[in-house]
């Protein structure tokens, strides 16, 4: 007899699932009985948080949802920030946990791990959260997940299940089989009208964000016969390549390239919110769209939050750009103006060039030697100096290659199980699995400095970048700017090198580029995680010298 917990474990390898992040215990046994002879390898981390984060970071590399077995009552409250950073970036995530039998359900029994409402604890962290208040529920429940993984805007989904449905008989339930969706093609008439508009108009811009990831190429076809420059938020760095001359980075935040935005007079803004921590990271307001607007998005909602469109699409970004390229093509060649495209591009890619300040300048090469070293590596950051620098600088040859917890939702200590979990993933998206490399500060790893013990234990190869400022250095100097005098922010700093090696890492000190460039080379060569510390004020002194 298959219970509904095994049950589900081959439903889920059905739908192609192959990793699972969570912690057993003892509301959640019954999904281990099917774990074990399964395909889906179990990783444990060392907090619930920490399943979601490795489950997010998993997605991201590998395109496909994270799974999270967890318990209930405290289980659930740990992964909810997890949650919360997915689904303020749009990242497919699956939470499956157990709750109180369903005659126990919101009795307020005092029974072990009880909430008085877990959905509602989560709504506000998923697309959707259901019971499961049957057995025979479950291939409806699990299709109407992958439903919004496949076909609409990814986000976390959160599936509980009762101690007794858990132990349910179903074996009536196998063999299931899959239900995938199709995601909404581009509506012909509407794609019609865009292509119209961007084929008359002089000075086009595209605005393309993590949503448009998949549609790369055809973005950039219909760039370079617009000559349209292209800006991409933070998690589409990579959409376009590096130096490819129309694309302009992720600087929609700073006044020069707020100055290019304002002068287009049509602009196609796909798979991005237009939301605060892509376009006014100052946090300081005034960017605007004076063009008329055109908007591409997945869901019905987002295309008029923020910024209202002239014409809105809901449509797969890939489908809406292919058509819109083919529709494009079919217009009369357009007549743009010599001092714009490339031309315009280069002039502002100039300006930015002398606009860094030395510690910009520093911490980009810091980010650079990863790149020169690691051709291939995946970049995970946190909310740190280092990464908000390369939010602005840094440009990425390859999508999924760098995403951090500095946008959107901004939770500390993100980057380490994130970079577990993305290391993970990679292997579907390269061959071989690529470097990946965890860029934190000395504040953020406090957060989640157990999850090293966890790398070692799935023997997971990471590259943790500690840059070490002794203390939370970005608030004490927002402080110090308001007139604050600072409180909380000069914390005790551990020895780092000596608490990675006491979980069984390794673990080193590096403060200049040589160092750093040979120490990389030690890194990857081991089959465990390496933490090395970058001391801020000794890397700046040395790379300044």
């Amino acid at each position: 007899m298959a219970t509904c917990g095994e049950v589900l474990v081959k439903l889920l390898e059905g739908y192609g699932v192959d990793h699972a992040f969570g912690i057993p215990g003892v509301h959640t046994v019954e999904l281990y009985r099917g774990l074990a002879g399964s395909t889906i390898r179990h990783i444990t981390p060392r907090h619930e948080q920490g399943a979601g984060f490795m489950a997010d970071g998993y997605a991201r590399t590998r395109g496909v949802p994270g799974v999270c077995f967890i318990i209930t009552g405290p289980g659930m409250t740990n992964i909810t920030t997890a949650m919360g950073q997915a689904f303020a970036d749009s990242i497919p995530m699956l939470v499956i946990s157990s709750v109180q039998s369903r005659n126990a359900l919101g009795g307020g029994r005092g029974k072990l791990h009880e909430l008085p409402d877990q959905r509602g604890l989560v709504a506000g962290v998923s697309a959707f959260s259901q019971t499961l208040m049957s057995a025979d529920d479950l291939p409806q429940v699990l299709a109407r997940a992958f439903a919004v993984f496949d076909g609409a805007r990814p986000r976390p989904v959160h599936i509980e299940i009762p101690l007794d449905v858990l132990v349910e008989p179903a074996d009536h339930l196998l063999p299931g089989r899959p239900i995938r969706v199709s995601r909404a093609a581009a509506a012909p008439t509407t794609v019609v009208q865009m292509a119209t508009r961007l084929a008359q108009a002089q000075r086009p811009l595209i605005l393309a964000g993590g949503g448009a990831l998949a549609a790369g190429a055809a973005l950039a076809a219909l760039a370079e016969h617009l000559q349209a420059p292209v800006a991409l938020t933070i998690n589409a760095k990579g959409l376009m390549p590096a130096d490819h001359p129309l694309q302009i980075g992720s600087t929609q935040s700073l006044p020069v390239t707020r100055e290019l935005i304002g002068e287009a007079d049509v602009v196609l803004a796909i798979g991005t919110e237009l939301a605060e921590t892509d376009y006014d990271v100052t946090f300081q307001g005034g960017f605007k769209i004076p063009g008329s607007l055109l908007r591409i998005d997945i869901d019905p909602d987002q295309t008029v939050r923020n910024y209202l469109p002239e014409l809105a699409l809901v449509a797969d970004a890939e489908q809406a750009a292919q058509a819109l390229l083919a529709a494009v093509q079919q217009q009369p060649a357009p007549q743009r103006q010599a001092s714009w495209g490339t031309a315009r591009a280069a002039r502002l890619r100039q300006a930015l060039a002398a606009s860094w300040d030395q510690p910009s300048l520093s911490q980009t090469r810091l980010l650079k030697t990863l790149l020169q070293t690691l051709p291939e590596v995946v970049l995970v950051g946190d909310s740190t100096q280092p990464v908000y620098t390369g939010n602005l600088t840094l440009d990425m040859p390859a999508p999924r290659r760098w995403f951090n917890a500095s946008t959107g939702y901004g939770t500390l200590g993100y980057a380490l199980p994130a970079a577990m979990g993305a290391w993970l993933g990679s292997s579907a998206v390269i061959k071989q699995r690529a470097p990946v490399v965890c860029l934190i500060g000395d504040g953020g790893l406090q957060f989640t400095l157990p999850e090293l013990a966890s790398a070692v234990e799935a023997q997971v190869p990471l590259i943790i970048l500690l840059w070490n400022n002794h203390g939370y250095e970005e608030i004490k100097k927002y402080m110090l700017n308001r007139d604050i005098k600072p409180v909380g922010v000069d914390i005790h700093t551990p020895d780092f090198i000596a608490v990675a090696q006491g979980l069984g890492a390794a673990a080193e000190q590096v403060n200049d580029v040589a160092q750093l460039q040979a120490a990389l080379a030690r890194a990857v060569e081991r089959n465990k995680p390496t933490l090395l510390q970058v001391d801020q004020a000794q890397w700046q002194q040395a790379v300044h010298d």
